[in-house]
């Protein structure tokens, strides 16, 4: 229990620069305080004091605004940075090292009985108001973009950006969790460098066959600006 307790707090230090001591995160961190209250509820409900362990978890969210069900589970160093408005489902599994911003949800989609709320596997980032619904599994050290919709599954080392997701996958794998949330693929600007690639190559061919000359267009897109 102890060593949980350490990891959860090493945590909040490895991936929060605001973090200035111990003893301001252990007080005043409503994330670490959340996944706490989740940890004592979630033992009350695996041992069948099912009542007790949804009272605890609805004090949990009443003073951190975050809601985790106490039937869901929770990963070694998951970390809410901010938190506010962060809802978990009943069925969700959340692997070690997971981080989360203010306002995800990890819903579920269906009314039956059984799993039917996301997995999150080890190493995923999910930016700010996210929402992944369903019975899906993220991928290890996936990136979820800001305000992304999520309801397929995501491979291993992926970005996802856009309502509905849209999956972007890594040339190489990384080593360490991603917190880049400043460079996001965009994938309109491909999709209409695509469109205009297309339109071009059509071009070319009419021209030919009817033995004209194409006019000269000035080229304003770049697929190495869509790189990530």
């Amino acid at each position: 229990m102890f060593n949980t307790i350490r990891r959860d707090i090493q945590s909040v230090f490895d991936r929060d620069p605001a973090a200035r001591s111990w003893l301001e995160v252990v007080l005043l961190y409503p994330g670490l305080h959340a996944v706490w209250g989740h940890r004592i509820s979630h033992w009350l409900w695996t041992h069948d004091f099912k009542l007790l362990g949804r009272w605890v978890s609805q004090i949990a969210r009443g003073i951190t605004g975050i809601e985790i069900h106490p039937g869901a589970t929770i990963g070694d160093a998951f970390f809410i940075d901010h938190g506010m408005g962060v809802v978990i489902g009943e069925t969700a599994e959340v692997g070690a090292n997971v981080t989360l911003y203010h306002g995800v949800t990890l819903g579920g989609t269906s009314l039956n009985k059984g799993k039917r709320h996301p997995t999150l596997e080890d190493n995923v980032v999910v930016g700010a108001g996210a929402k992944i619904l369903g019975a899906i599994t993220i991928g290890t050290n996936s990136r979820i973009g800001a305000n992304a919709v999520v309801n397929k599954p995501v491979p291993p080392n992926s970005v996802v950006v856009g309502v509905p997701g849209q999956i972007v996958r890594r040339k190489e794998e990384r080593a360490t969790l991603d917190f880049n949330h400043g460079v996001m693929p965009d994938m309109i600007g491909a999709s209409v460098i695509s469109l205009m690639s297309r339109m071009d190559a059509l071009e070319r061919v009419l021209a030919i066959e009817r033995h004209v000359e194409t006019p000269p267009r000035e080229k304003i897109w770049n697929l190495d600006d869509f790189a990530i």
